[in-house]
């Protein structure tokens, strides 16, 4: 949740950030209120609360002629802190309602808009240039990789098996992936796949993206859609200590992919299930933005290595998750589409998760919430759809990066079974 002192402090600037976003600026007239509504509250419970304390001392000292009288102020006194005590316990919950119900603050400089308002800050590479390109669909069904039919059959549209050399390929990328991580400092951590509601709350995933989620009732959990979240929630309620903490979290991730209806319907490109490694960094809040930076660089390096032209956006404020305050794509070159699709994105959430999840580090001030950031280093199906359609030969081959082949025990090229 956002900083109740920086809405107090210039709620014009909260109000600008929600315009930005294209979304409904009342909402912080109703936090204003909210805050305003619990500290009345509270003033009021604190004040009974010490005449009653006042009254209690009465009470002791009061002779047999006023005693009577006393305790029923007493007792009336008692109901009062009791009714106080009640409206301050549903003015800290209307508070809190409030408060999650506003996205994190816009950095300065992202730009208004949705989707298709982003600003290109960097091209990478050359795209390849091929004569009647086929899709990574028609690929891998030649190299015996991707079997959507069966994935249809067994879990419905939008699931998939990866066989033979598409197995290996996740794999590889997985432990490129993981090493590049390692060498760079972060812990690598296979993450539970499942988490309690509070986690998903605390990362900002259950109010404008609970459509997106799939969620066990019988045992309220829910399945993630990014290891993100149980990244996230590995610190939920500790003091952190020697920041920056970065792990590298392997998990499966699943999501509904509600309101794609008739959008990436052929492929592995946006299913219901994948795997995927999560860069997440617990840093010191005025560290953030130089952190956010480091994500950046590394998912750069990472395509880098699959030798992938690709371009670099600045996300417009609209198409930013709820507790994103920045986030960068990157995106990568399709031969059979003809354009630029996200293979990673990196988002700076500020204190704005671990203000819910209550992760604070040691200052001399006291302690205060910090920073956190995450960013995509390889969602595996994805990232194949992308090789196999970037890479492709005129023979029908698919070329293997140079940095992928010890992991494919040497291959140069993909070739049919």
């Amino acid at each position: 949740m956002i900083d109740l002192k920086l809405v107090r402090d210039d709620p014009e600037q909260a109000r600008a950030s929600q315009r930005l976003r294209g979304a409904d600026d009342t909402l912080i007239d109703a936090l204003l209120a909210a805050d305003d509504a619990r500290r009345s509250a509270v003033s009021r419970a604190d004040s009974l609360r010490a005449d009653q304390k006042t009254i209690g001392r009465e009470v002791a000292q009061a002779g047999p002629e006023h005693r009577h009288a006393v305790l029923a102020r007493a007792k009336h006194l008692a109901d009062e802190v009791k009714a106080a005590e009640a409206d301050q316990a549903e003015a800290d919950e209307a508070l809190r309602e409030a408060q999650l119900a506003v996205p994190n603050l816009v950095e300065d400089g992202v730009v208004p808009g949705g989707e298709d308002d982003f600003v290109t800050l960097e091209t990478v590479g050359t795209p390849p240039v091929i004569d009647n390109p086929l899709d990574h669909l028609e690929i891998g069904a030649k190299l015996g990789a991707i079997d959507t039919e069966r994935g249809a059959k067994v879990s419905g549209a939008r699931f998939y098996f990866l066989t033979g050399i598409g197995a290996q390929l996740e794999f590889a990328l997985v432990n490129l992936a993981m090493a590049q991580a390692s060498q760079a400092g972060f812990t690598p951590i296979i993450a539970p796949a499942l988490v309690k509601p509070e986690i998903m709350q605390g990362t900002g995933f259950l109010g404008a993206h609970s459509s997106e989620v799939y969620r066990l009732a019988e045992d309220d959990l829910y399945l993630v859609g990014t290891s993100e979240v149980a990244l996230a929630g590995y610190h939920q309620g500790e003091i952190l200590e020697n920041l920056p903490l970065r792990y590298a979290g392997f998990s499966s991730c699943f999501r509904r992919e509600a309101g794609s209806y008739g959008k990436d319907t052929r492929g592995i490109i946006r299913v219901h299930w994948f795997d995927k490694v999560e860069m997440f960094s617990y840093v010191p809040l005025d560290d953030a933005k130089d952190e956010h930076q480091r994500l950046l660089a590394w998912e750069r390096e990472f395509l880098d290595k699959l030798e992938l032209a690709y371009r670099v956006i600045d996300v417009a404020a609209g198409d930013l998750g709820s507790s994103a305050a920045r986030k960068f794509d990157c995106e990568a070159w399709f031969p059979s589409q003809g354009a630029y699709r996200e293979l990673t994105s990196t988002s700076n959430c500020t204190t704005f998760q671990s203000r819910r999840l209550n992760i604070r580090r040691r200052t001399e001030k006291g302690n205060e919430p910090v920073a956190t950031l995450n960013g995509t280093l390889c969602a595996a199906a994805r990232t194949i759809a992308c090789l196999l359609d970037h890479h492709q030969q005129p023979d029908g081959s698919v070329y293997v990066p140079a940095a992928l082949r010890p992991y494919l025990g040497g291959r140069e090229v993909l070739t049919a079974p």
